[in-house]
């Protein structure tokens, strides 16, 4: 790749970040271009730019975007309408930021007339997968750059030696041994690695960062609503929100109630188990009341069928597919069971549970003069079953008949 003068780096300011856009300099020598997404992770971005200009990125090729609304409606709401858990438990939080990101980088990268893109997952992750199958979807002769594959780096005491020989400041609590790293974004924090390595032992409380110990919650459940429309939320309480205030503030009601906690050993798509410890506050609260709505709104079959559709759909974005045509088939059909998915739901919040109370919808279609225990007028001929029952049965019957004793 010496024939790259221009590189694109998703860059944090942190520790890896930095001393990658140094790395990049020196061994390609060439020019880096920093990109940085607020994604809502709660932090302050702006030393990123402070620290990029430091090390001689020009101002006019340092990008910080809000991608926030973007992300949160059209990325995480299209998965919330799936119902996507990945191994019946993951909300998929990390997984869904990267393909905003790389498309992101890409279009950045054709801006500023880049030759290359960059990131800083490591060899042994999930990410790296996400990042380039996202580039190469986008830009199928873009160049990627991975250096976690390619330098000597090996450890964090490599790290943090090469920043102090390139006068790269390094944050006092990245000097001692990190216990964990994490990930976050509007949806979710990520924890993993070090004190959480061993499945045997609990996750630490202080560990925690976006949730109360559900122990520690209000002793007095809170009830809220929902309201949906064409399968996404756009209300909490009555108050119309746009798509990243809505989630900001179910996660605000999720954290006090210690609610979205998931201790989860998964299967990497690299092909090695880890352990993670996940926070999804408002996630988890948004995923039980869309299904909530589904309740009354879908019908069996089509339930049934997205049922059986959202673990694939779910494996494919872990897997980094989400600019494949299998994930956007999936998308549309999903998409187009939603048309009547509007209503409202209210949960009830307590100690780390969500629990739906109560459901209505003007496309239900739950029926109570069918459904009741009470004289139905007639809206229901208890005979029909009969017939009904003897001809699923006739098959059981024959075999029954052949094979008895």
């Amino acid at each position: 790749m010496s024939d790259i003068k221009r590189v694109v780096l998703a860059f944090s300011g942190g520790l890896d970040t930095s001393v990658i856009l140094k790395w990049l300099q020196q061994t390609y020598q060439c020019e880096v271009v920093t990109f940085t997404a607020d994604l809502g992770q709660g932090e302050e971005l702006e030393p990123a730019r402070a620290k990029a200009q430091m090390m001689g990125v020009k101002p006019e090729h340092i990008f910080i975007d809000d991608l926030k609304e973007e992300f949160v409606r059209d990325y995480i709401f299209p998965m919330m309408r799936a119902n996507a858990l990945y191994e019946g438990l993951y909300l998929l939080g990390t997984s869904i930021a990267r393909p905003l990101i790389a498309k992101r980088q890409i279009e950045i990268a054709r801006m500023v007339n880049a030759d290359a893109v960059s990131h800083g997952a490591t060899g042994k992750g999930n990410d790296q997968v996400r990042f380039e199958l996202g580039y190469y979807a986008l830009s199928p002769d873009i160049k990627v750059i991975a250096p976690w594959r390619e330098w000597d780096l090996t450890s964090r005491s490599a790290l943090i030696a090469f920043a102090e020989q390139h006068q790269i400041p390094v944050a006092k609590d990245k000097r001692g041994e990190s216990p964990f790293s994490t990930d976050a974004n509007i949806l979710h924090t990520s924890s993993e690695g070090k004190v959480l390595e061993d499945p045997w032992e609990e996750v630490p409380d202080y560990v925690y960062s976006r949730t109360v110990n559900p122990e520690d919650a209000p002793n007095i459940p809170q009830s809220i609503t929902v309201d949906f429309e064409r399968g996404d939320a756009v209300a909490v309480d009555g108050v119309g929100m746009s798509p990243a205030n809505l989630l900001a503030k179910l996660n605000e009601l999720g954290r006090a109630h210690g609610i979205g906690r998931l201790d989860l050993v998964e299967n990497r798509f690299v092909g090695m188990k880890s352990r993670g410890m996940y926070e999804t506050p408002g996630g988890t609260i948004l995923h039980l009341a869309h299904r909530g709505i589904e309740q009354l709104t879908l019908d069996r079959g089509a339930a049934h069928l997205k049922d059986e559709l959202a673990p694939r759909y779910a494996e494919l974005l872990y897997n980094g597919m989400w600019f494949s045509p299998e994930r956007e088939m999936l998308q549309a059909a999903i998409d187009h069971s939603q048309a009547k998915v509007s209503g409202t739901v209210r949960l009830k919040l307590y100690k780390g549970s969500v629990n739906v109370t109560g459901r209505k919808s003007p496309n239900s279609l739950y029926s109570e003069k069918v459904v009741t225990f009470e004289d139905d007028a007639g809206a229901y001929d208890q005979r029909d079953a009969e017939g009904y029952i003897k001809l699923n049965a006739l098959r059981l019957r024959l075999l029954g008949r052949r094979d008895r004793v």
